[in-house]
């Protein structure tokens, strides 16, 4: 059974984690798929659009700990990294879909996002800190422009889980739903994407992205910062305080 999912309808390409067993936690393989799945669909004029997804009760857990500790080395053809990038990449548009879990990249992920719906299960958590690590995905800069400094603070400081409401609060999401309405929903507006002139829907979203090269800046530091924290003496005593409980 493949831990990710593809399929295409009607100009939308569906990808989703699907690794139940695991919560959904992203393995390398499962971030190395991911990322030829957008290369693949960007250079496919049949597909217009993405839409990322989970399981009906968790979207992901975040990192493979344990798999993510076999190759520390956080240079450019890393999974997590190549598919970091591939998300600050994207010319069309990302649409996510969410419920139950979003830890660490499940969370920051969205930030990359031009829609994002959840439903009424859906937590969100941030435990960076926690785990003696630091932000990624641009989330330290794309945070606190979004929700300010000091809500960005509360959340990647103290690491707390927050629901859908808060996440709407935040404008974090788009809207929340139902469990039932979520999918189709989210698949509705992704089609509704899909089915705009592609060129001048990828033009405006560039335009609403004018600081993109601060953000690439910003990850790089991140990942710097990041690999240094792997390889710390704190990191490695959570980290097998974690594994040990797992």
């Amino acid at each position: 059974m493949s831990t990710i999912q593809v399929q295409d309808e009607q100009g939308v390409r569906i990808i989703r984690f699907n690794r139940p067993d695991k919560r959904n936690a992203l393995d390398l393989d499962m971030y190395k798929q991911l990322t030829e799945y957008l290369i693949q669909g960007e250079a496919d004029n049949e597909i217009r659009a993405f839409l990322l997804t989970g399981s009906e009760n968790c979207f992901t857990s975040g990192n493979d700990v344990a798999d993510f500790l076999k190759q520390p080395d956080l240079g450019p053809n890393h999974p997590a990294v190549r598919f970091l990038f591939c998300l600050l990449e994207l010319k069309k548009p990302l649409v996510a879909a969410v419920s139950g879990a979003a830890v660490g990249i499940g969370t920051t992920l969205l930030l990359h996002c031009d829609l994002v719906y959840a439903d009424n299960t859906a937590q969100f958590r941030l435990p960076f800190i926690d785990l003696a690590l630091v932000p990624e995905a641009g989330s330290s800069l794309l945070l606190p422009e979004l929700v300010g400094y000091q809500k960005a603070s509360e959340l990647l400081l103290l690491g707390e889980s927050f629901d859908a409401e808060t996440a709407l609060d935040l404008k974090l999401i788009n809207r929340m739903l139902s469990p039932v309405e979520l999918l189709p929903y989210a698949l509705e507006k992704a089609k509704a994407l899909a089915s705009k002139p592609p060129q001048a829907l990828q033009l405006t979203r560039q335009l609403m992205r004018p600081h993109k090269s601060r953000v690439q800046h910003q990850m790089h530091q991140e990942l710097e910062l990041f690999g240094q924290r792997l390889q710390s003496d704190e990191a490695k005593a959570v980290f097998r305080q974690f594994l040990n409980k797992g």
